[in-house]
């Protein structure tokens, strides 16, 4: 089985999609008029920005490799009455059922990043994206010091390593590595463009309640609880995770929990 597709069914996503909403519905709104954009939203989950671009009037394809994930999308789609938005499984390193030229807008948000052979990613990105169409990428930045940056890094030390040829989803972060690999598929520097921004984690209850759905649902964190437990260390990841979300909480409520995380937005013009 695909390694990428075995470690996003594995959790359930949809568990943390739902602190990241609202953050999902301002980063859309950001994006401008999408109105009777065809968008393709790669990398999707169950739809935190595809259901939103689908409410402002946007033809949206919803692509991802975890079947739960497309089958939550297409639920979720349903229940609010959408015929404008649906979702399939697709690797973002392959997408072979998508026409060249087909879309105005491919959206990825913390999506792409984690698929495999990044060059090959930026390729069918471009690929479908019809000329004088855009690209926005959502990307955690490697050494951030905010939530899912330190999370990942954190929990990659209790990790074993990664297999050999293994490109971390993190080198999506650096500028540098996003002009390269768009370069690779015909894209000039000066048609790349960056800005920082913030996602925000919301829930209702003490950050141990958001740690908690990681440790249950998140591939990446319930990897590295399971490498810990046969180490004996899960009891110091624990402690560690819990200093880092508690650290971050940005809510006057003590009893809510809002946590920034900080990424890079890559915007690309395709001409």
């Amino acid at each position: 089985m695909n390694p990428n597709k075995a470690l996003w069914e594995k959790g359930d996503f949809t568990r943390i999609a739902q602190s990241m909403r609202k953050s999902g519905e301002a980063l859309v709104k950001g994006l401008g008029p999408v109105k009777g954009l065809k968008v393709l939203d790669l990398g999707c989950g169950d739809g935190t920005t595809a259901l939103p671009e689908a409410k402002l009037g946007a033809d949206v394809l919803g692509v991802d490799i975890a079947s739960n994930l497309v089958a939550a999308g297409n639920k979720r789609a349903k229940e609010e009455g959408l015929a404008n938005c649906r979702f399939q499984e697709g690797d973002a390193s392959n997408l072979n059922e998508l026409n060249d030229k087909s879309f105005d807008l491919v959206v990825s948000i913390f999506g792409a990043m984690f698929a495999p052979r990044p060059f090959d990613v930026a390729k069918e990105m471009v690929r479908v994206t019809r000329p004088g169409g855009r690209i926005v990428m959502g990307n955690w930045i490697p050494g951030d010091p905010t939530l899912v940056a330190q999370i990942l890094k954190i929990s990659s030390a209790y990790s074993p390593p990664p297999p050999e040829g293994f490109i971390s989803p993190m080198t999506w972060g650096v500028e540098s590595n996003v002009i390269e690999r768009f370069a690779g598929a015909g894209v000039p520097k000066e048609n790349v463009s960056f800005a920082r921004d913030t996602f925000a984690f919301e829930i209702p209850g003490k950050p141990s309640k958001l740690l908690a759905t990681f440790r249950e649902f998140y591939g990446p964190t319930m990897n590295a609880f399971e490498a810990a437990e046969k180490n004996g260390k899960a009891d110091e990841l624990q402690r560690e995770l819990e200093a880092l979300f508690n650290s971050q909480n940005k809510s006057p409520d003590k009893d809510a929990t809002s946590i920034p995380a900080t990424y890079l937005r890559v915007t690309v013009a395709v001409s």
